[in-house]
C-alpha cells in the first residue's frame, strides 16, 4: 500500500490546532517554502526508503529548521505523529508522542544527531526501546550535560 504524505496546508492545520492546544506565542510561519520543501523531500524513496528514514527526516528537519514563529519542538512531533496516523501506524502513537517529548529538546540544543535520532525513532515505532540497552546508553551519553 503506498504511502500517504502530509501537505503543505495539512501542516498549516496541524500547527494552528497544536498552538491552540498547547498555547504559546505567536502563531504564523516564518519559512513555508522550506517546510514544504521537507514535506516533499520525504516521498523520495531514494533517499528515504523506509517510513522511520522519512519521520526521522521529517521530525529532525522541523524540529531544526525553525519554520514556524513559534512551537517548533512541538509540531515537529505533531507531524511526525500525523504521518504514522495517516500510514496505519496507530499503535506507536501514545508511546511515540511520550518518548519524543524529551527527545526533541536534546534535538533542538544539538546533542542529538540524525542518525541517533533514527534509531531511537526506530526502536520506538517498532517496540524494541525497552530491551536497546546499547541504545539507552548511547542516548544517555549524547544529552549528558558536557
Amino acid at each position: 500500500m503506498p504511502l500517504r504524505y502530509i501537505t503543505i496546508e495539512q501542516a498549516k492545520e496541524i500547527y494552528k490546532k497544536t498552538i491552540e492546544i498547547s498555547g504559546g506565542g505567536p502563531k504564523g510561519i516564518i519559512d513555508a517554502e522550506r517546510l514544504e520543501s521537507v514535506l516533499y523531500h520525504i516521498q523520495n524513496d531514494d533517499y528515504y526508503a523506509e517510513i522511520t528514514d522519512k519521520i526521522t527526516h521529517l521530525f529532525y528537519c522541523v524540529n531544526k529548521f525553525h519554520c514556524f514563529q513559534d512551537g517548533n519542538k512541538r509540531i515537529a512531533i505533531s507531524l511526525s505523529a500525523e504521518f504514522l496516523i495517516l500510514n496505519g501506524y496507530v499503535h506507536c502513537i501514545h508511546r511515540f508522542i511520550r518518548e519524543m517529548e524529551n527527545v526533541t529538546y536534546h534535538v533542538a540544543a544539538g546533542r542529538l544527531d540524525k542518525g541517533l535520532l533514527g534509531e531511537i525513532i526506530n526502536a520506538i515505532i517498532y517496540d524494541t526501546i525497552d530491551e536497546d540497552e546499547e541504545l539507552k546508553l548511547r542516548y544517555l551519553e549524547a544529552i549528558e550535560p558536557k
